[in-house]
């Protein structure tokens, strides 16, 4: 199912990435990475409520006769990682340019969400994911394996661009559900302070964050040489000028505002990268991922 989000030829080398968190100490079970998780191992820990997607064998059927609910019984076991993918939904998401027609950031997200579960699976790394919509979230909650990728690729065909980003009262089932000890990656085009914020805050609290920045081509080069109107998809305010007069200045102005969220996130201790829509989309994870194995 995950052949029309990711081309071939970045299948292929994908092959060569391994996820890797930044806190991973010793190389012993699964992966390169070492933590406690909670999954089907011999040493119990704790029971939860049955979730869509959980494994029959693992509903305790006894606990099921007394309560009449399911729940499923979780063991201590080594596991690499959980890898938590964040997906800003904000209406500037939804924004292309002629330089790749019909393809957005949103669409962008997708395909990276989508090979951030490949190397995943591949090292048999448990993967989430939060689609951040103003509204509030939509989760696929951690899991693993194949079935578990097709269930995510469902719910990534289903997210829409729209409306702004959440407030932070509409952020706490986020808080609940990511682990000290988690891998997030933030996609975003990161033009709404609340998504910069947000990892801020998720990197100072202990989490592994990383950031991928989407960008149109046009924002690159602002390619434009006629009168044009711009219009904020979010707030819709509107700026009329001549793209040739306004060049210089947007440019400059731009690579000002990459540079400080750069050092921002730096100082934050955050990975980051940028993708830009007409380039390769697993270029972003080549420098955050390349190397490591």
């Amino acid at each position: 199912m995950s052949d029309d989000l990711i081309p071939p030829g970045v299948r292929s080398r994908l092959k060569r990435l391994r996820l890797a968190a930044r806190r991973a100490v010793g190389v012993q079970g699964i992966g390169a990475h070492r933590s406690r998780s909670r999954g089907s191992g011999l040493e119990f820990a704790q029971y939860r409520a049955y979730e869509q997607g959980d494994e029959p064998r693992q509903i305790d059927w006894k606990l099921y006769a007394r309560s009449d609910k399911f729940f499923v019984r979780e063991a201590e076991r080594e596991s690499p990682l959980t890898l938590w993918v964040l997906i800003d939904l904000s209406a500037s998401m939804g924004q292309g340019d002629a330089a790749r027609p019909g393809y957005a950031r949103l669409d962008a997200a997708r395909t990276l969400a989508a090979c951030l579960a490949e190397l995943a699976i591949a090292e048999g790394d448990r993967f989430g994911l939060i689609a951040l919509h103003e509204d509030g979230l939509r989760m696929v909650p951690p899991g693993s394996g194949p079935r578990h990728r097709d269930r995510l690729l469902i719910e990534l065909h289903r997210l829409a661009a729209g409306g702004g980003f959440p407030a932070p009262d509409r952020l706490a089932a986020l808080w609940e559900r990511v682990a000290a000890r988690d891998l997030v990656v933030l996609l975003s085009d990161c033009f709404d302070d609340g998504a910069v914020a947000l990892v801020e805050r998720l990197a100072a609290a202990g989490r592994e964050t990383l950031a991928i920045q989407l960008l149109t081509a046009e924002e690159r080069d602002f390619p434009f040489s006629d009168g044009r109107k711009f219009r904020d998809p979010e707030t819709g305010d509107e700026l009329i000028g001549d793209g040739r007069a306004m060049r210089d200045d947007f440019i400059a102005r731009f690579a000002a505002a990459r540079a400080a969220l750069d050092a921002r996130f730096d100082a934050a201790g955050i990975r980051h990268a940028a993708h830009i829509l007409d380039e390769a989309p697993d270029l972003p994870l080549q420098r955050l991922f390349g190397g490591r194995g």
